[in-house]
Parts: C-alpha cells; structure tokens; sequence
C-alpha cells in the first residue's frame, strides 16, 4: 500500500512512481517525494488553483490517501475557457495544416505508449481496477490518439451536386471551437481520450475537467501533452468538482460544444445548463445491458463472457451486462456454473497481480 503523510508547506509526501510537474514521486515502495498541490494545466502552463485549494485522492482498497491535488473553481475554469478562446479564434492551432495536427496526436499516442506502465499504475491507484485491467485500457488510449491522428487529414470535405447549372457544391469541415470535456471516474484516461483525440485532431481546442474523484492518469496525460508541445491554450486540464467546474464548461456562451460522460441525473444537469446558450451538446450516460444466452450457445463460452461482463472493473461500467436472460432449458446449470465462478473470483488491491477484482 501507498503511505502518505502530510507536510508543513501543504503538500503530501507519497510514494509513487512517476515524477515531473504535475505528480512527483519514484518507484512504488521505495523512495519519497513531495507531490507540490500545482496540477491544474492552462493556457499552456501549470499552474495553483486562484484558491489554493486541494482535494485527497484516496486509495478505494484501503481508503488511504494516495496523493493530493489541486482543486480548482468555476473562476479556474474560466480562465481556461478564456485561453482555449484566444488559441481558437486567433491562435495557430485550428489554422495548422490537417497533416501537422495529425502528427502531434501521434505523437502524444507514442508517449501515452512508451508511459504505458507508469499511467496504468496510477489508473489502479485512483480507481482500484486491476493492473491488468489498467493496462489493457492504456493500450486502447494510445489506439484511439493513432485512430484520430490518422484521421485528421483524411476528409477535409466533399464535392456535392448543386441545383445551379453547371455549378457544384462544396461541403467544408471545419472545427466547431472550445469543447468542454468531462470525463467519468471509472474509466479516467480512456474516455478522456475518446473526447480529447477526436477534438484535438479536427482543430479544435479544449477544457478537460476529470472525475475529482480519480484525477491522476489524466494530469499525467496533459504532462505528455505539454512534452509534445501543442500551442498554449490548446488543451486545458481543470480538476474540480462538477457543480464548480462542471457547471462552468457546460453554461459558458465560449464553450461551443459541452461533452460528458457518467450518470443521467447529472447529464440532465449538464443539458440544462448548456441550453442558455443553444450548444451543441454529446452525452453518454448510464445503462441496463441485458445479456441474453439461448441453449445452443456455447456453454462454456458463455459462462466466461457472462462472468466478463458482469465483474469486469467489479461491474462498474455502463456497459455492464447487468442483466443476464437465460433460456429455459440451460437456465438452472448457467446459473450454477455462474455461481461457481463468480465465488471464486479472487478479490483484493488492484496492485496485486493475483487480484482478479478490485474494490467497488
């Protein structure tokens, strides 16, 4: 486990391992670093929230604190709001040729990659999933930056027919603007990075606000950012929480598109606060999966991808199957075969490489 202990000038010392701007730390169980309360990414530099204020991240295993970070307000996210205003409407980067923008994102995949290990491990850290699980979810972040990278010069637009004789239309792409993005908990750097590749890519400049609750993989995330070098208030980090910070990105007439995942309360809040100013608005929200298993399935099959889809990340994914339909016939020996299973599933810190689930 992680020790923490607090310190005279309010920062924490942890044992991690990673270390530059935004978390300082070394090997895990080694060496002590102090975590300075600096991580909130605008305008192109770190920067201390106007406040000053912090937030705990805890360990969900144990409830230890793992580390401390910044906590920043609706005035922070402003300010970020107001930088991704000026890179957008008279900095370089929506103007910057399709093919050059394509290759900072690839860029930032090379280093989400060769960083694989370290981000999985805060990943774990902040949300308890297994490092197995981790790993599997940083690969998929460094697939979806090259994906978007790939794409960015690929379609700039298409000729279309025009009712005038002899005429032809053209149908142009063009970024929409500041995109507010709000990533959830379970999922940090992965759904992040579904938000910030595509936007990025397009020409786009952005404010990401993630879960304050698991914050860690993704102010590692904006340390490669600023590594790779895009223009300053290209892309903003702001940690906080969603009344402040959230609130902020989705009501503020600069943001031109509000984009959040998580739960369909705060997605209602999220499109009421974004229809003052009639923006373009993408939500995906929570979920009730049925998983339905007819008799000429596979039965051995079906057990594994039934128990998959239930535990994975201890069932604490929208996409769950949270509801399992079985045929009549195979109904009585699935469910035994399930329970069997599902009571053998070995459960302990995401650390531990025999931990087959995590906390809830």
């Amino acid at each position: 486990m992680l020790a923490a202990q607090r310190c005279t000038d309010g920062a924490t010392q942890v044992s991690t391992g990673w270390s530059r701007r935004g978390i300082s730390g070394s090997r895990v169980g080694s060496h002590r670093r102090v975590l300075k309360v600096r991580n909130l990414y605008i305008d192109g530099a770190w920067t201390t929230p106007r406040r000053g204020q912090g937030r705990e991240v805890i360990n969900p295993f144990d409830q230890s604190v793992v580390a401390k970070v910044a906590e920043g307000d609706d005035g922070d996210a402003r300010s970020a709001i107001a930088a991704a205003r000026r890179a957008f409407d008279s900095g370089p980067w929506p103007h910057t040729p399709a093919a050059e923008r394509g290759r900072r994102v690839f860029a930032l995949a090379e280093l989400v990659e060769r960083d694989a290990d370290k981000l999985a491990r805060l990943e774990t850290l902040d949300t308890g999933k297994t490092l197995i699980e981790s790993a599997a979810d940083m690969a998929d972040v460094a697939s979806v930056l090259r994906y978007f990278a790939g794409l960015a010069d690929k379609d700039d637009g298409h000729v279309v027919a025009s009712p005038v004789p002899d005429s032809r239309s053209i149908v142009v792409r063009e970024p929409v603007g500041v995109c507010g993005q709000i990533s959830p908990w379970n999922y940090p750097l992965l759904q992040a990075s579904w938000k910030l590749a595509p936007a990025l890519a397009a020409g786009n400049t952005v404010v990401v606000k993630p879960s304050e609750i698991t914050p860690m993989s993704t102010i590692k995330l904006f340390e490669l950012v600023d590594e790779v070098g895009f223009p300053p208030g290209v892309a903003n980090l702001v940690l906080g929480a969603g009344p402040a910070v959230g609130n902020e990105l989705a009501a503020s007439p600069d943001v031109d598109l509000i984009s959040f995942t998580g739960g369909i309360a705060t997605g209602k809040t999220v499109m009421r606060a974004a229809s003052a100013n009639v923006k373009r608005i993408a939500l995906e929200l929570g979920g009730k999966n049925p998983n339905i298993v007819f008799a000429d399935a596979d039965f051995e099959t079906a057990v594994d991808y039934a128990l998959n889809a239930a535990f994975m990340h201890a069932g604490q994914v929208c996409s769950a199957g949270s509801r399992l339909l079985v045929e009549d016939g195979l109904h009585d020996d699935f469910v035994e075969a399930l329970l069997a299973r599902a009571r053998n599933i070995k459960v302990g810190p995401g650390m531990d490489p025999e931990t087959e689930m995590g906390p809830v």
